[in-house]
Parts: C-alpha cells; structure tokens; sequence
C-alpha cells in the first residue's frame, strides 16, 4: 500500500503536513482526517502500553501469587486489535505500509504513477469488501448476543465494531488519496514522500525542476527518465 515509504523521511515533515494543501472540500476533509488520525495513533499508543501492562499484571500474578486470571489475554487482543486496526488509516496517510516495489526501477515514471494509482484502487476495493464484511460479522453478533469462548466470555461484537471502523476508515483514506491522486497529481497524494521507488523519482524531478507547480500537477505528464 505505501509505494515505499522510508519511515525516516516522515519525521521533519510530520509538523508541516499537519494542514492540507488541497483546496476545497476534498481538503477540508483531508483536514479532518489528519486531526482524526493523530488522535487515533495517540490512542493507538496508549492501548499497546497497556495491553503491555495487563500482560505483565497477568505474569506477576500468576507467578508470586498462584492467581489465575481469566480475561488478561483476551483484554490484550482486543487492545491489539483496536490499535492496529484503527491506525491503520494514519499508516496509510504516511504511505507506511509494507510494500514490494520490484518493478519501479524497471518502469518509467508515467507507467509508475499509473501503476501506484491502480495499487490505490485495488487496495481501496479491497478494503471496501474488508469492512462490508467486518460490518456484517459485527451486526451478526450483536444480534445473536455471540460472546467468546473462554471463560471470561466477553461480547465479541467489541472485536468486530473495532475491526469494522478501523477497515472503514482505511477505505475513507485511500478514497481520499485517490481523488488527489486523480485531481492534484502524485504529490498530493502522499506519492513524493518516499526516498526509494517512484518517490525518489518524483523528488528528483522536483529538485531538477523548480518551476513545479506546488500541487505537482505537472508530474502528471508523458515524461521520460
């Protein structure tokens, strides 16, 4: 999905990416769901720290006082889940994403760019089918009143409401980036953030060329390497 973000590169540009350069409506909600985002991988971070420290109570417990506990690994996933889940659209926004990029050295920019774009919808179509179906596994659940198997028994629609919304607002973030993609060009869709692949590409240009329109739409062009 991320077209070969380096991670490395995010950090000085994290403070003036936090307002959206696109005009219009698809800017305003650009704006929100990079408010939305930040807040999500804040809360992210709080929920990995303590499905850490329900882990580690469960240990000591265990260990110096002979306690079981019953709802200590459970309460974990669940954690886990909400976290990765629900940031996943933050790691999407940052084009972080794990992602092979085999074929950028052996194609030409254009070629690249239409390539990255189609990885966007397939993904986006993907993620589409992903929610729908988390969606309906949450309803399921929350009707029939399914709990988990173990002893704690907790609902199990928590997991799939967590999954569910999590997969719906990757698919929101991709269809944004799309329509940048689409309207502003590559730049503005996140595409010339990364040092490798087509990004280092684009940033090339962009150091050859500084005539370029801030929203990149001329990278959009038939232009050879």
């Amino acid at each position: 999905m991320s077209h070969g973000f380096d991670a490395a590169t995010a950090a000085p540009e994290t403070r003036a990416s936090d307002v959206s350069s696109i005009p219009g409506p698809l800017g305003a909600i650009d704006n929100a769901m990079r408010l939305l985002n930040r807040v999500i991988l804040g809360l992210g971070g709080l929920c990995l720290v303590a499905a850490c420290l329900v882990l580690s109570y469960s240990v000591v417990i265990r260990y110096y006082f002979r306690e079981p506990t019953e709802w200590q690994d459970e309460m974990a996933v669940f954690l886990i889940v909400g976290a990765t889940f629900f940031s996943a659209a933050a790691v999407q926004a940052k084009r972080g994403h794990v992602a092979i990029e085999a074929l950028t050295g052996l194609l030409s920019p254009a070629v690249n760019r239409a390539r990255l774009l189609m990885a966007d919808i397939v993904s986006f179509l993907f993620c589409v089918f992903f929610a729908w179906k988390s969606w309906s596994l949450d309803h399921e659940a929350w009707v029939d009143g399914q709990i988990s198997q173990s002893t704690w028994g907790p609902p199990l629609w928590i997991p799939y409401t967590l999954m569910a919304l999590g997969m719906s607002l990757l698919c929101v973030q991709f269809a944004i980036q799309i329509a940048e993609a689409v309207l502003y060009g590559p730049r503005a869709a996140g595409w010339a953030k990364p040092k490798i692949g087509l990004g280092s590409d684009i940033n090339k240009d962009m150091r050859d060329r500084p005539d370029l329109t801030p929203d990149g739409s001329e990278l959009i062009g038939e232009r050879k390497r």
